[in-house]
């Protein structure tokens, strides 16, 4: 009996809560959110005070919305209408609303705008539309960009039209910046064995990332193979190289240290129960060898238009370090504690081969590369 009481309680108090917030919203003149939430509010459980703030918060809502579209009339710029479709596509929001709920349309017969929303539709498409081809009179490429946008708000407005998608297409065409990845000049540094088919890959590697994830719509990668082959015309053309590729020297840090260890040399028994042990302190020393080698790389990114003009230029840096620990020792090896014995026994390691070097280094500025072209073209 005590549940059924606090379900009763819970839903009396969710009832007025709604009213109340209702009202609210009312009385701050949040009409639309009012007469939404009343609705909603009368499909549960039908209620007097309801019903009169539904039927004041429409009408309310319908005077302030035709006073706005009287209001933009009469203004001046040629974006009204999109305003005064926003205007009627909120009245209609309301028109819906009360349809779907019959207790709602038995209080209030409201107004059906679709006819307002064709009429304003057309007239902000048609607006939108000539915006665009007076930026694609001005024959450039951020013209072009700009007509491209232009055109697509207009298919929101008059979606399917064949002739803004025909413009979308050309403008958006007539504005992409088409861009030149040029293969890497390899002159001067010889990588070893590292061969030709991993610098490909590095060069593949980075046209996909930049092909995937530019950050700019407007611009677009090619191979210099693709864009040949494609009879792409280029706006602009990056180039990079390796001003710098230094395969480091090992160099030794070397540490010392004396340990020491009491043993037992002697045990003496007299008795089960009385062994009398001698000891002697034994030393060793230990020499701990730190063997480094740091790698470097610098890769210079160079872009430039179509008439040698520099745009751009970065340096990307790459590294390489390698390090292992070793120990030799002289003196009593029983003065060596267990860790020490482990690090005398390890296994004397020899710094990678130059192939693996120039592998890590090409990955670790492949990564900083692809992400500062980024940084740049989505300026553009």
């Amino acid at each position: 009996m005590r549940k059924i009481y606090t379900l009763i309680s819970i839903t009396f108090l969710l009832l007025v809560v709604g009213c109340k917030t209702a009202s609210k919203l009312y009385d701050k003149g949040n009409y639309d959110e009012a007469v939404e939430l009343a609705v909603k509010k009368l499909q549960k459980k039908p209620d007097n005070e309801m019903r009169a703030l539904l039927q004041s918060a429409y009408q309310y809502a319908v005077n302030d919305h035709e006073n706005r579209i009287h209001q933009l009339g009469n203004n001046t710029n040629d974006l009204k209408w999109e305003w005064i479709y926003a205007e009627y596509a909120s009245l209609q929001r309301l028109y819906e609303a009360i349809h779907r709920s019959p207790e709602a349309l038995s209080i209030v017969n409201p107004t059906d705008y679709s006819s307002y929303l064709h009429t304003y539709a057309d007239k902000a498409a048609d607006t939108r539309f000539q915006r665009g081809m007076m930026w694609m009179d001005k024959n450039d490429k951020l013209s072009f960009r700009n007509a491209y946008h232009e055109f697509e708000a207009a298919l929101q407005y008059r979606p399917g039209e064949l002739t803004f998608i025909e413009r979308k297409n050309e403008a958006y065409e007539n504005a992409v910046i088409n861009v030149v990845v040029m293969p890497m000049e390899n002159s001067r540094y010889r990588f070893s064995s590292y061969n030709s088919h991993e610098i490909i890959n590095f060069e593949n590697d980075l046209l996909r990332q930049l092909q995937y994830n530019n950050g700019n719509q407007f611009v677009k990668f090619y191979s210099s193979w693709d864009a040949s082959s494609r009879n792409i015309q280029p706006d602009q053309f990056v180039d990079f190289r390796f001003s710098t590729f230094d395969f480091g020297r090992t160099r030794d840090e070397r540490s010392t240290r004396e340990v020491s260890k009491d043993i037992v040399v002697k045990e003496t028994v007299y008795r089960p129960d009385s062994v009398v042990k001698e000891y002697k302190k034994v030393f060793a020393k230990i020499t701990t060898t730190k063997r480094t080698m740091l790698s470097e790389a610098n890769m210079q990114i160079n872009v430039r238009d179509a008439s040698g003009r520099w745009l751009w230029s970065d340096d990307i840096r790459g590294n390489h370090n390698w390090c292992t620990e070793f120990s030799t020792y002289t003196g009593d090896e029983r003065a060596l504690t267990e860790s020490d014995k482990q690090l005398v026994n390890r296994r004397q390691d020899y710094p990678p081969h130059e192939d693996e070097i120039t592998r890590c280094i090409i990955n670790e500025i492949t990564s900083n590369m692809s992400g500062r072209m980024r940084n740049y073209f989505s300026r553009l």
